[in-house]
């Protein structure tokens, strides 16, 4: 499967986007996935998580509350709701799935990325 994700660009603080993850093809139903991110000067680091049905999900504290992963396995895409932005959110976002159909926080444990949309929130 590749992957591709869109929906990235700037915002002010406070406001939302919605970034989405398009699979190549359905083998992205059976697989988790991922949204990871990384800021310049640091490693990437985990922001959520979703199993292959959608029904365990799993968020970094940093996003908890604010930010809603979802998918629509009949459309091979997954989606990254994020609201009340600020600019410590600032990064290039990646979407990913890995083999296994249940979640991990651990970016080692997915094996296809897709290239990263980058999100600028302004304060």
């Amino acid at each position: 499967v590749q992957l591709q994700a869109s929906g990235g660009g700037l915002v002010q603080a406070g406001g939302a986007l919605r970034l989405s993850c398009a699979a190549s093809d359905r083998t992205f139903a059976s697989r988790a996935m991922g949204w990871f991110r990384q800021a310049p000067g640091l490693e990437r680091e985990f922001v959520a998580t979703i199993n292959w049905n959608g029904g365990s999900t799993n968020y970094a504290n940093s996003v908890k509350g604010r930010f809603a992963i979802s998918r629509n396995n009949a459309q091979n895409t997954g989606y990254l709701q994020m609201n009340s932005l600020k600019p410590e959110d600032t990064a290039v976002y990646y979407c990913a799935a890995r083999r296994s159909a249940y979640v991990s926080t651990s970016p080692s444990e997915y094996d296809t990325w897709g290239q990263g949309t980058k999100v600028t929130v302004s304060s």
